[in-house]
């Protein structure tokens, strides 16, 4: 990761695109067998992601906690493409976790929240921070002049 930038930073994603907040939770820690498959798989999958590279619509991720992490995509469509892909890691492992999980459901829990963001109806803003968030998906600049407050950095 990029060193921290000491300066007030925006960051810009041109065009239209996804944020997928995904998590889970360990409800019974003592059953292990149910939560750590879940926990390893999701390191693959972000190294997959990260290789396709974004002609396949994954700009970027930032982890927001140990079993919580935030992704940007360029489209709805390209985060359902790799979702459903059987040949690539999410699909198998979401079918094997179901399998595992339907008389466990309350041992771990999975979570996710998928949101789309329309071209310039997003905000930012980083003050001695390395890219994070949308600053690690997208393009960051200063939040000077007319970006120097929340209103003039969103477009809408």
């Amino acid at each position: 990761m990029a060193g921290v930038i000491p300066a007030r930073m925006t960051a810009r994603i041109e065009g239209d695109f996804v944020v997928f907040l995904i998590g889970m939770r360990v409800n019974k820690p003592w059953k292990i067998h149910r939560w750590y498959p879940v926990a390893s798989a999701m390191p693959r999958m972000l190294r997959e992601v990260s290789a396709l590279g974004p002609e396949h619509g994954f700009l970027g991720f930032t982890q927001l906690g140990l079993f919580a992490l935030v992704q940007y995509w360029r489209s709805f469509q390209a985060l359902e493409a790799y979702a459903q892909n059987r040949e690539k890691l999410h699909a198998p492992a979401w079918a094997t976790f179901n399998r595992a999980a339907r008389d466990a459901r309350g041992d771990v829990g999975i979570w996710h929240e998928t949101y789309v963001i329309r071209d310039g109806q997003d905000e930012s803003i980083y003050s001695g921070m390395p890219p994070t968030g949308l600053g690690n998906a997208g393009q960051l600049s200063p939040a000077a002049g007319t970006k120097e407050a929340a209103c003039g950095r969103l477009d809408g």
